[in-house]
């Protein structure tokens, strides 16, 4: 997947995932490992583990992933 994609595609994306369990517009943490595996799967390998990326991304600590806190890692990634 390409960090340059159009903010539709992105949350498109996003929502393809967050829609599997619970809350819709939330990603929770076993969402985003499967997005994360899918649809970057280089992102972990290294040092960063899905509970640190999960941590960073969960800025207000609700236990979820917002499209908004969600937006923090394709900011990461396309540095």
């Amino acid at each position: 997947m390409s960090a340059k994609m159009s903010p539709k595609e992105l949350k498109s994306i996003f929502e393809k995932y967050a829609a599997k369990e619970g809350d819709p517009n939330q990603l929770s943490k076993e969402e985003l490992r499967l997005l994360i595996q899918t649809e970057f799967p280089n992102l972990l390998k290294g040092p960063n583990t899905l509970e640190d990326l999960f941590k960073e991304l969960d800025q207000n600590g609700d236990g979820e992933v917002s499209f908004e806190e969600f937006q923090g890692l394709l900011n990461k990634i396309s540095q």
